[in-house]
């Protein structure tokens, strides 16, 4: 009888040998993001292969099994193993409820080291377990090695910002109905393409028309404001720290609307909705790229 741990194995295997995985790797790294990965192949995967496929004036294929076979199949190993530190386990800890002691913290970082392994991969919680069978995520001990996609880190993009040398975006075009932001070049080619979140009330919304990038910001903090004060009450403001799970995530690229701009954050999985108080949200990992594209000034076009 095959031991279960065996049967893990080869579905990991498996798993990683998906050509609909694979498919929505490459698709990421050419900058066409299908969001977070995870096998599953939805309406972002698909929006994002048929974009690529029109930024090249190529047939889209029918499904990711000939996408990856048509376009995709003789791209080189598109996993890492990276090694979990000491440090990565004493960098993790919960965050606290209250916005007052949240203040007081020194990072909004990760909570746990399946959080921050998955982000680093572009992938969720449960496809990082899939790709990794019988390794204890939760508690990890130095030294264990775990596989994840291979994407550069958000300090390289972040940094990639400030080269003057350093390919950029002639503009971004903001689809409110397409829930997406792209990036165009000179000749306004799609360059890339990242899914995103916009105000779920929609009074909040922009108007269409041009805007402009007039700040850029890695690792910014947040001031948080709550929603309801009570009648008579005064509203207490909290300045939280920088890190991957700030409200804002890894990157703020402020618009001359005040309080309006394009931003990472912490839950990735809630990207494509109508659901933010006005900004824009990208997977923190989309707004490092997206921030590596911009310059102060570049032109943001929003659209219906």
């Amino acid at each position: 009888m095959t031991s279960p741990a065996i049967v893990a194995a080869m579905l990991a295997v498996a798993f990683s040998d998906s050509k609909t995985l694979a498919t929505q790797i490459e698709l990421d790294k050419a900058g066409f993001s299908p969001n977070t990965i995870d096998g599953q192949w939805g309406r972002k995967s698909q929006n994002a292969l048929e974009r690529y496929c029109e930024a090249r004036s190529i047939p889209v294929p029918a499904t990711p099994e000939e996408a990856f076979d048509a376009l995709f199949s003789a791209r080189p190993p598109r996993f890492r193993k990276v090694t979990v530190t000491k440090e990565d386990i004493e960098s993790v800890a919960a965050i606290p409820e209250s916005p007052a002691e949240r203040a007081k913290l020194a990072c909004m970082g990760y909570e746990t080291v399946a959080e921050m392994l998955a982000e680093r991969g572009h992938v969720t919680v449960p496809t990082l377990r899939r790709l990794n069978p019988g390794k204890d995520l939760d508690a990890p001990v130095p030294g264990t090695e775990v596989a994840i996609p291979d994407f550069p880190t958000f300090d390289s993009a972040l940094a990639g910002a400030e080269a003057k040398d350093a390919p950029k975006a002639d503009r971004f075009v903001i689809s409110l109905s397409r829930f997406e932001i792209a990036a165009l070049d000179g000749q306004g080619r799609t360059i890339a393409l990242f899914p995103c979140s916009i105000a779920k009330d929609k009074a909040k919304l922009p108007a269409s028309g041009d805007l402009k990038v007039v700040a850029m910001i890695p690792n910014p903090n947040y001031t948080y404001k709550p929603d309801y004060v009570a009648p008579g009450a005064k509203a207490r403001k909290h300045v939280w720290p920088p890190g991957a799970n700030c409200p804002v995530g890894v990157a703020w690229i402020g618009l001359n609307i005040p309080g309006y701009g394009i931003h990472g954050t912490p839950r990735p999985e809630t990207i494509g909705r109508a659901e933010s108080h006005g900004c824009f949200r990208l997977a923190n990992w989309n707004a490092a790229r997206l921030y590596s594209l911009c310059r102060i000034g570049t032109v943001v076009t929003v659209e219906e």
